[in-house]
């Protein structure tokens, strides 16, 4: 009889184990499905001119379109091409900072297309401090605010601040450091709004053109939030952002905005010959043992994210 309640003891204890093992499989399993079916596209737009750019169009798997600045004039014309083919509209588009070089193509298309746009999120200087600490920028300031000022769109501007946070379909973004009047060296760069994309356990972390000053400040403030599988290399990898800030952020993947004159800073006098720290950067990111470096001389590039 003792026995026989030893062997319904076992019984019991190898059936509740089971159950265990077969729910855990079963969250292992819808966990690897929902991984495998929420994902986003990301493009790495080429440049279309001589000029350095930044572009990024993104979209979900539900087909919103997310762009991320866009390049210049000259590069309208490409990220044109990739809206239109995928339903002609913008849901989201963020903007890191006022140069010519990333928001260019957006003037453009504001006033030169009837291409939808629901949501610009940017938050820019003032014009007072733009002709206080970069005069010569005030023609790059004028193009983007007039656009911006257009009627069909000014009512979409979102102003962000630090800590906000977006969801959009499957993707989450969060704000991490908007200019705060807090930095006047290397001004216009130094009020690149920097802010990061979470899809799954998936992070990327966009600088726009983050200095030696905007590092250190997120280095101070916003620690926690720059760990990052993939980074988006500041001011196109060359004299931007800090290797201590890369450091932190520790990167598996790089997308570095840079043409090839500029990956090999050549301006003509051969490889590392010109002005630009580029190939100094690209040191760092072999130090930091990178597993890839996704660079806009090669093309538009696409990533599927999981």
């Amino acid at each position: 009889m003792e026995n026989k309640k030893i062997d319904v003891k076992k019984n019991k204890i190898v059936l509740f184990l089971t159950v265990i093992i077969v729910v855990i499989s079963l969250l292992i399993t819808s966990n690897i499905i929902y991984k495998s079916t929420n994902y986003i596209e990301l493009i790495q737009l080429t440049n279309n001119t001589e000029m350095q750019m930044m572009g990024y169009f993104v979209k979900t798997k539900n087909d919103k379109v997310i762009v991320v600045d866009g390049g210049t004039t000259g590069d309208s014309q490409n990220l044109q091409d990739y809206i239109n083919k995928n339903g002609g509209k913008v849901d989201y588009w963020f903007l890191t900072h006022f140069h010519t070089d990333h928001t260019g193509a957006i003037a453009d298309i504001i006033e030169n297309t009837d291409i939808q746009i629901d949501n610009i999120i940017c938050s820019f200087p003032s014009r007072e401090f733009v002709e206080k600490y970069e005069e010569s920028r005030i023609p790059q300031y004028n193009l983007i605010e007039s656009a911006l000022g257009s009627e069909r769109i000014k009512n979409v501007i979102q102003r962000p601040s630090a800590g906000m946070e977006y969801d959009i379909d499957n993707l989450k973004v969060k704000i991490i450091s908007v200019y705060e009047n807090d930095i006047t060296n290397n001004f216009g760069n130094n009020t690149s709004m920097v802010f990061k994309f979470y899809i799954n356990d998936k992070s990327i972390l966009f600088l726009g053109d983050t200095g030696i000053e905007s590092s250190e400040k997120l280095l101070k403030y916003h620690s926690k939030d720059l760990k990052n599988d993939y980074v988006q290399m500041a001011h196109h990898g060359q004299n931007g952002a800090t290797f201590e800030l890369y450091k932190t952020v520790n990167p598996t993947y790089c997308l570095w905005p840079t043409p090839d004159w500029l990956w090999d800073n050549n301006i003509g006098g051969g490889f590392n010959t010109g002005p630009y720290k580029t190939v100094e950067t690209r040191e760092w990111i072999r130090q930091l043992k990178v597993k890839k470096n996704f660079i806009e001389k090669d093309g538009n590039i696409t990533l599927k994210i999981f």
